[in-house]
């Protein structure tokens, strides 16, 4: 099987809110996805953009935004991030009650679906679900709060879902996000992630697209075992 080349998409959580759009361009030269974190003080306890950032930042740039929703009811809002040209729009399992559906309705508003697993919620009851996504995120970390240090143990999800995705031959990305840095990436890689958010080291870094260059290397390292 074919390995693709990893994807390194930087957190602009951790970008200074007061110039986002320079910070965007920082990377674009080496990033392959900008993450866009949307909390809404519901379904974790921060606030963080919404919809208008979005739409102000997909005028500005060329990468494809990859959008985390950590809100409820995302049937409600999710739709809209892909009308704003989002290639990717993950909602959270635990808030969604068919997820199903609502991947159906993000493919049909042109965007790509994706599943998100909290650092609490087992992964097996979501497996069969996955020929209807493109993307299933594992958070390595508890959903809401940037900055955390990343959890090992949780790398487990991402073997199970490697073992699935494999055996069924599924078009699939997995995505770890939490704590991803150069001395995280290399395991999680190795663990079957071929995605990859990082936000702290991306723009805590003195050179942000150098960072993500490092990082997408480490990885590709560690999936092909050279």
């Amino acid at each position: 099987m074919t390995v693709p080349p990893p994807i390194v998409a930087p957190s602009i959580l951790a970008a200074d809110f007061a110039r986002l759009a320079d910070e965007v361009r920082a990377v674009e030269s080496a990033a392959d996805w900008l993450h866009v974190d949307v909390m809404d003080n519901h379904f974790v306890p921060n606030l963080t953009i919404g919809l208008p950032v979005v739409q102000s930042l997909r005028a500005v740039t060329e990468i494809p935004f990859d959008v985390h929703l950590m809100i409820t009811d995302p049937r409600r809002w999710a739709p809209g991030y892909a009308d704003a040209g989002a290639y990717n729009v993950t909602f959270h399992a635990e808030a969604c009650d068919d997820p199903v559906a609502l991947a159906k309705d993000l493919r049909s508003a042109g965007a790509k679906a994706g599943l998100a697993i909290d650092r609490d919620t087992p992964i097996e009851p979501y497996l069969e679900l996955l020929p209807s996504f493109d993307t299933l995120l594992i958070m390595t970390i508890k959903a809401g709060f940037g900055g955390q240090r990343f959890l090992p143990q949780l790398l487990d999800k991402v073997r199970a879902a490697r073992r699935h995705v494999d055996s069924g031959h599924l078009e699939l990305r997995i995505e770890v996000d939490g704590g991803i840095a150069a001395d995280t990436i290399e395991q999680a890689a190795a663990a079957g992630a071929d995605a990859f958010v990082a936000g702290t080291a991306v723009y805590g870094a003195d050179d942000p697209a150098e960072a993500v260059r490092r990082l997408r290397g480490l990885a590709e390292r560690a999936m092909t075992g050279a």
